[in-house]
């Protein structure tokens, strides 16, 4: 009984503190006809942002399930970066969502949806059924 009573207790530990973030921008990934567009140019920002502020880790999290097409969002977690890096982070998502949008194609390509002035909160993201850990 005592072990069952410690492995429950680790178990809701991990399951309530096992997101270190509390604030998140959200990176949305919507179809139009033929599926979601590519997470690369995102990821790819966010990699060599991290080298380039030599941030240790990001935390990312993705929801899927959002859609027919899989659609899914995105969470960054910012708590780790200071106010310069966070600006700074959020230029770059912006300038790399905008162009990956004017380049794809009007009919067939999906959008990727970023909003700079909006955060969301921790409760709002575990809110979501398929939150997991992104991990590529």
């Amino acid at each position: 009984m005592k072990k069952i009573l410690i492995t429950s207790c680790i178990f809701s530990f991990v399951f309530f503190f096992g997101q270190k973030s509390a604030n998140y921008l959200q990176v949305g990934y919507a179809s139009v006809c033929c599926g979601t567009p590519s997470e690369k140019p995102v990821m790819d920002y966010l990699n060599s942002f991290k080298k380039k502020n030599k941030v240790s880790s990001l935390e990312i999290l993705k929801h899927s399930g959002l859609g027919r097409e899989g659609e899914y969002n995105l969470y960054i977690g910012t708590d780790k970066l200071s106010v310069p890096q966070r600006t700074s982070l959020v230029k770059g998502l912006k300038a790399v969502v905008d162009a990956q949008n004017n380049s794809r194609k009007q009919d067939s390509d999906g959008l990727v949806n970023f909003n700079e002035n909006e955060t969301l909160s921790k409760a709002d993201v575990s809110k979501g059924r398929n939150v997991t850990v992104y991990k590529k």
